[in-house]
Formats: C-alpha cells, sequence, structure tokens
C-alpha cells in the first residue's frame, strides 16, 4: 500500500492532502498477523491525540483539520483496519473487533506519560467510543463528530448482498453522490479534489472484498450503551442528511447532555468547519 500511496501522491488535487500525506509514517504490528505495515499520519507537538475516520474512508479525512490542530497536538492519524490505505490479506476476518484489535496494537505504539484524547467522525465516533471502554486508563476524552453507530443494533449483511453493496459503493456516479451528500452546501464546496479523495482508496487491492465481510459482520452498533466513564462531548451539523432525524433522536436520548450544534454544516464538520472544530477541540481537549 505504501508503494500504491506514493503513486498517488504527485496526482492529489487537493495540497492539504498532499501534505497530510507527506506525514504517513508505515507501523509494523506483528500482533495481527499481517505481515505488511499499517498507515498512521504523524505530525504536531503536544499532547497525544487520536483521530479516527469514518465507513469507507481514509485519514484523508482529517486534511482540514490537522494543520490546524498540529501546533497543540500531536496528531495520529491512522487507517482504520480494513479500510483506506491499510492491508487487507485474504483470509483475514473483517469487522468491529479487528478494528478494535488494530487500534489495541496501535495504541501501545504512542506516548504513555500524557492523557490521550481521541476524535472520532461518523463510524469512527462508534469506535472512538468502544476503544474509550476498552482502555480506561489511557484515554482521557473524547471529541465525537456527527456519530453513527452509538445506538442501534447491528444488520449484519447476508452473502451476496454484501458484495453487490461493495460492488454498487464502487460506482463512480454513486460516490459522487455520496460525497455531494455529506456536505451540507455540495454546489459550493465539492469540486475535483473532494470527489478525488472520496474514491482514492478504492485502488487498493482487497477494498471490495474487506467492505463486503465488514458488512457481513453488521458493523458498529449500539456501542453507546453504556457510554464510557470520561469526558465525552458531541457535535454534528444542523443540515447533516447522512444522520437522520430519528437517529439524533435516539443518540439525543442517550446522551446526558445536549449535543453541540453546527449551523450550515453537513456530516462532516471536521471538513466542513475545520477552523470551529479545532476552536472546540483546543478548548475541550487540551489537558495542558
Amino acid at each position: 500500500m505504501k508503494t500504491l500511496l506514493d503513486q498517488l501522491r504527485p496526482a492529489l488535487l487537493d495540497p492539504q492532502a498532499e501534505s497530510l500525506a507527506a506525514e504517513v509514517e508505515w507501523w509494523t504490528l506483528p500482533d495481527l498477523g499481517v505481515d505488511d505495515p499499517f498507515p498512521v499520519a504523524v505530525l504536531g507537538q503536544g499532547a497525544p491525540l487520536l483521530l479516527l475516520h469514518g465507513f469507507d474512508s481514509s485519514f484523508f479525512e482529517y486534511r482540514r483539520l490537522a494543520p490546524l490542530l498540529a501546533d497543540r497536538f500531536q496528531l495520529f492519524i491512522p487507517d482504520l483496519f480494513g479500510f483506506g490505505f491499510s492491508p487487507r490479506p485474504l483470509g483475514l476476518t473483517y469487522g468491529p473487533e479487528a478494528v478494535l484489535r488494530h487500534l489495541d496494537a496501535l495504541l501501545q505504539r504512542l506516548p504513555m506519560d500524557a492523557p490521550l484524547s481521541l476524535i472520532g467522525a461518523s463510524m469512527g465516533g462508534a469506535v472512538a467510543v468502544e476503544l474509550a471502554r476498552r482502555h480506561p486508563e489511557r484515554v482521557a476524552s473524547l471529541l465525537l463528530l456527527a456519530p453513527a453507530g452509538l445506538t442501534g443494533r447491528p444488520m449484519p449483511v447476508p452473502p451476496l448482498l454484501d458484495r453487490f453493496g461493495a460492488w454498487f459503493l464502487g460506482r463512480p456516479g454513486v460516490r459522487r453522490g455520496l460525497c455531494r451528500q455529506a456536505f451540507a452546501d455540495p454546489d459550493a464546496d465539492v469540486g475535483a479534489p473532494e470527489e478525488q479523495i472520496a474514491s482514492l482508496h478504492l485502488q487498493c487491492p482487497g477494498w471490495a472484498e474487506a467492505l463486503a465481510a465488514f458488512a457481513r459482520s453488521g458493523g458498529f452498533a449500539g456501542c453507546g450503551d453504556p457510554l464510557p466513564s470520561q469526558s465525552l462531548h458531541v457535535i454534528w451539523g444542523d443540515n447533516d442528511r447522512i444522520l437522520r432525524a430519528p437517529q439524533k433522536q435516539a443518540l439525543q436520548a442517550l446522551l446526558d447532555q445536549p449535543v453541540e450544534t453546527f449551523p450550515s454544516c453537513g456530516h462532516l464538520p471536521h471538513i466542513d468547519q475545520p477552523r470551529k472544530v479545532a476552536e472546540r477541540c483546543q478548548a475541550l481537549l487540551n489537558h495542558g
């Protein structure tokens, strides 16, 4: 995957994406039974901050937020197991437990001498909550951006339909439509650079197979009950066309404090309004 990412970098249309790609390190995590290394973008100085992307995405999701936080935090931005530019050997299990085992191993490489904060976006919010419960001694606080998977129940996709779903998600028109749906004002904010980033990782070998396997697992659902004990703050957009009203209502009922709503914002606050998210990160997650 390193070779593929190196090949793709010169053609990136978004200069912030190219800058973030230049910060990627390749970490070997032998406990996972995978020989190939895993990508982790590492940049900045300060308290450690782990940023977790959403479903069928990559570390590029944080291309706009990362430079705004690098002067206050040391950022670690991995691709989740089976997603982004991570290796996808055949014959492995791809699902929530595999995602969490990968992060368990990654945490062993992070600084131990300072409290660790988590940012999780969309499905990454559910991943962050699960990780915080697994490591209460390491994780101090969480910021969740339009989190998905905290409520509901797993819904495994049957065989054959899982492969059809992966095929469908790989169609260029579908990718463009999903990319536009994630933004509050797609006509103004979605162009060739955004569409390129949304589909770039589909060139990774094993993308469709791993995505289908993840769908068969049922994915992340119901992860917010019970909530972890650490400090937790949720932000979402008032024009989120991915999180539907019933999902928002169920999540609000689960939380013990109101959700912070950004106006004129879609499903990706860290891309739609990165400066505002950065300000909230510094206020909520800075441990001095």
